[in-house]
């Protein structure tokens, strides 16, 4: 088997006295989709932060493509090809798709000595991704973002993510909560388009249905530590559930 493109090794974050992580292995490889689950409290959302550079463990390694890498910001771990798209999307609502798009990142020109915003470009751009990356055309690219299915609105986030061309990591985190069925099953083969593209996707997911449609294997958190990882085709819910809870722990 190929070497993992993450790998995280000893992950430990302390917090004042409390201790949200305890000496967590990762490993992430190119062309899958690892989902990690766990209770709330479990370390989930502290674990990513740390991949994507949000947060700095206490003690640990990083490493990506077999290079250890240290993050001490978001951006940087941008700069190295680890983006996230999170609960919350991070769109502003008034604005179009395009400006979304390129919000902080604007693309210019130059109109009578001056630097203006090239929106033609920003706007034959997100189409472009949109379409060639995921496989989603917009009726509309001139409406405000709040006006698009929470389905087209998380294409779009996962689209500023792609948008950068070294990107080769891309953590989602619950990318289905709050969507109904059908915008669910979009926002699946959105991933599944991405794992196809050669990225590691890592998904944070309290849906077990969704985990074993889309993911290859499951890394499981309890308190702080990594109880078990699995392969999805080899495993079933209740398994998964008996890690998550500590069945046999309980027993």
């Amino acid at each position: 088997m190929q070497r993992p493109l993450v790998e995280m090794r000893g992950i430990t974050k302390r917090f004042g006295g409390v201790t949200a992580l305890s000496n967590v292995d990762l490993d992430a490889y190119a062309g899958e989709v690892l989902a990690i689950v766990g209770d709330n409290g479990a370390g989930k959302s502290t674990l990513i932060k740390i991949l994507t550079g949000v947060y700095q463990p206490s003690s640990g390694t990083i490493s990506l493509d077999g290079k250890q890498m240290v993050f001490s910001s978001h951006a940087e771990a941008i700069e190295q090809g680890i983006d996230a798209v999170y609960q919350t999307l991070a769109l502003a609502d008034h604005l179009s798709p395009p400006a979304n798009m390129f919000l902080g990142n604007e693309l210019t020109t130059q109109f009578l000595g001056l630097t203006v915003l090239d929106n033609k470009r920003m706007k034959s751009e997100t189409e472009r991704v949109l379409m060639e990356r995921l496989g989603v055309r917009l009726k509309s690219l001139s409406v405000p973002t709040e006006s698009l299915s929470g389905g087209q609105r998380q294409a779009l986030a996962i689209a500023r993510a792609v948008y950068h061309e070294g990107l080769r990591v891309l953590v989602m985190d619950e990318p289905t909560a709050a969507l109904g069925p059908q915008e669910t099953a979009r926002t699946l083969k959105l991933i599944e388009t991405l794992k196809a593209q050669g990225l590691a996707v890592i998904l944070i997911s309290h849906s077990l249905d969704d985990v074993f449609q889309v993911s290859d294997r499951i890394h499981v958190q309890r308190r702080g530590q990594c109880v078990g990882v699995v392969k999805t085709a080899e495993s079933s819910n209740q398994d998964v559930l008996g890690l998550i809870v500590g069945a046999e722990e309980a027993a």
